[in-house]
């Protein structure tokens, strides 16, 4: 495999990890605010509060290997991406640092305060939805050279159906993982209240995340042609495989069953989707500016960066690993005992 695959590959994984555990906790924090304003928060919020306090820190470690990857591997990526994500990339940085300050000033100052609780819930959605449209700007159509300067089509993100999609879709995915982490984590405590309350949850987006994910590729057909035929003919399996996962885990959450194995395929579900949009937009990091071959760095430093990134993933799943069995899932701790 070529140096260029393999390091795009890490760094999709990386990207994939904070997919799940960032939307894990976006979602809890919507979900907290939601049971705190509908009088449900007895129900639900020291669950959710025992799963964010030994997570939420280390909730950003997988973009930070990211983002400091995809520049280091690709440098065209920051002269491109930098002048389109300007604005929503600011927005982001804001709202996670609103964010970051509402878990400290209501866990370790003024409790259960509305307006930090508001913040936390709005953040979870406006977040993933900020950092959906580096996606979309991928895709083309919103930046355009003009002699030596790239030009932000700002309007044309905001006016296009697919870049509107892309959001949606964003927006539930979170609410669906989210929902049906803590489904299965409200099991392993053994909260019959809880749990009802958030298989609910998951349940009620389990049908909008499916539906916004075919309204991505209704969108991406008329956006970008090339790389909707791509996923038609050449990677239409991991959509299927995609598919088939979510079907399983949504009849195992409302059979009451295996809700362990219903997340697993959620994973699954989203890998599949996830990886397939990946490898059906390569070699395009940027259509059509960028490629994986056109902003490469040098073959040396590729090679360093690449071992370094797998000796960091190696590292950092066997410590997310460590952090579950020390707390989250402790029979005590997840109990609320200790």
């Amino acid at each position: 495999m070529e140096i260029q695959l393999v390091g795009i590959t890490v760094l999709w994984l990386f990207l994939y990890g904070y997919l799940i555990v960032a939307s894990v906790d976006f979602g809890a924090g919507f979900f907290a605010y939601y049971g705190k304003i509908t009088k449900q928060d007895h129900i639900i919020n020291k669950l959710i509060s025992r799963y964010l306090s030994p997570v939420w820190e280390v909730t950003n470690v997988f973009f930070v290997f990211f983002f400091v990857g995809i520049v280091g591997f690709f440098p065209d990526t920051a002269y491109y991406f930098g002048t389109a994500l300007l604005v929503p990339g600011s927005i982001s940085l804001v709202l996670l640092a609103i964010r970051g300050s509402f878990y400290a000033f209501n866990n370790y100052g003024a409790k259960d305060n509305n307006i930090y609780m508001f913040l936390y819930g709005a953040t979870g959605l406006l977040i993933p939805a900020s950092l959906s449209t580096a996606l979309t700007i991928s895709e083309g159509g919103f930046i355009e050279k003009r002699g030596d300067k790239l030009v932000f089509l700002a309007k044309e993100l905001f006016t296009n159906p697919y870049s509107w999609s892309v959001v949606i879709l964003a927006i539930v995915s979170v609410l669906f993982i989210s929902a049906s982490f803590l489904t299965y984590y409200a099991d392993r405590a053994e909260d019959q209240k809880a749990l009802e309350l958030l298989r609910g949850f998951a349940l009620f987006w389990s049908l909008p995340t499916i539906l916004a994910s075919f309204l991505v590729f209704v969108t991406l057909r008329q956006h970008n042609f090339i790389h909707f035929e791509n996923i038609i003919v050449r990677y239409w399996w991991m959509f299927v495989l995609s598919l088939f996962c979510f079907i399983i885990a949504s009849f195992l959450i409302w059979m009451r069953r295996n809700y362990g194995t219903a997340f697993i395929f959620v994973l699954f579900q989203f890998f599949f989707a996830f990886f397939g949009y990946g490898a059906s937009h390569l070699p395009y990091l940027l259509y059509p500016y960028v490629t994986i071959y056109s902003g490469y760095t040098n073959e040396t430093m590729g090679i360093a960066l690449v071992i370094a990134f797998i000796l960091g993933l190696l590292l950092l799943i066997p410590s997310i690993i460590l952090l579950m069995r020390l707390f989250l899932f402790d029979a005590d701790y997840v109990k609320g005992k200790k």
